[in-house]
């Protein structure tokens, strides 16, 4: 069987075996910088938190104690408490969970969309490529934002039509992706050596071209992920995501506004949770991003 190599355009072909990629990343990964690491270790935190938040805190995010409402830090409550004495530290780790699985469905429910959409924009005449590519630029001109504040109005405020609402105003952005992806490797090389060794159209596409055309959207689908917390948590910030008493990181910052003077904490620790969360998505997929592209060249 065939075996990926680039063409000389940063574009895998068929030829000169080598190692799968997952392990040339692993085997290289002893070099990665330090800020990479980190970056891994508060992703493996928030998706420990999101599988098993009770291994970390022994309260319940619901629990109160209104003999300590607002309290400061403390060995008692890590990182103080809310208005009501419900513990921080403990609402930070449980609403892991919702703003974790709904940055990752909004991802998938991106990609679906994006996929058909993409390889549509990139078909050739007769098709209805005109029409699609007028309408992802149509999308694209409208915020991300923008677009999940109308389409979560439209749907109503849960976790799940947060996803949706988020996931529907990324997929334009990664349909050009695709596009753009799909059009290079019908030019390339070793595509058109396929047509003319006969190969049919439905084997070019399936073994060539969709593979390839895809391949960018792995790392850039974690990229995404960090994306779409923050947009959730915009989201839940502005009042239009998941509602009180959940603890979503989106929904701690939207209840900490009216403490914001009184106890900034509660806005600054969940605001930095979602940053750091995003940053450390970004930093990780990135990084193995580039790896990917140097270890094709």
């Amino acid at each position: 069987m065939a075996i990926p190599f680039s063409d000389g355009n940063n574009v895998p072909a068929y030829g000169a075996a080598q190692a799968p990629l997952p392990w040339r990343l692993l085997r290289e990964a002893r070099r990665a910088p330090l800020l990479v690491w980190l970056s891994a270790v508060v992703i493996l935190f928030t998706v420990w938190a999101s599988i098993a938040p009770g291994t970390l805190t022994g309260r319940s995010p619901l629990e109160t104690d209104l003999l300590n409402t607002l309290a400061p830090f403390s060995a008692k409550h890590w990182l103080g408490t809310d208005e009501i004495g419900r513990d921080l530290y403990s609402r930070l780790v449980f609403g892991a969970r919702e703003s974790f699985l709904i940055g990752i469905l909004a991802m998938i429910i991106a990609i679906v969309l994006a996929v058909p959409l993409g390889f549509l924009a990139a078909l050739p005449p007769p098709f209805a490529r005109g029409a699609v590519d007028r309408l992802i630029e149509i999308l694209l001109s409208f915020p991300t934002l923008l677009v999940a504040l109308m389409f979560v109005t439209i749907l109503g405020q849960s976790p799940f039509n947060v996803a949706v609402a988020v996931g529907i105003g990324a997929a334009p952005g990664y349909a050009r992706l695709v596009r753009g992806q799909t059009l290079l490797v019908r030019s390339s090389a070793y595509v058109e050596a396929a047509i003319a060794l006969g190969h049919s159209r439905a084997r070019v596409l399936f073994q060539h071209i969709i593979p390839n055309a895809i391949r960018p959207l792995i790392p850039v689908t974690g990229l995404g992920v960090g994306k779409s917390i923050v947009w959730s948590s915009s989201l839940s910030y502005l009042g239009l995501g998941v509602k009180p008493p959940s603890s979503e990181w989106g929904a701690l910052l939207a209840a900490g506004k009216a403490q914001l003077l009184e106890a900034p904490s509660l806005i600054v620790i969940p605001g930095t949770a979602v940053v750091l969360v995003a940053l450390s998505f970004s930093t990780l997929f990135s990084y193995i991003q580039a790896r990917s592209e140097g270890t094709r060249t």
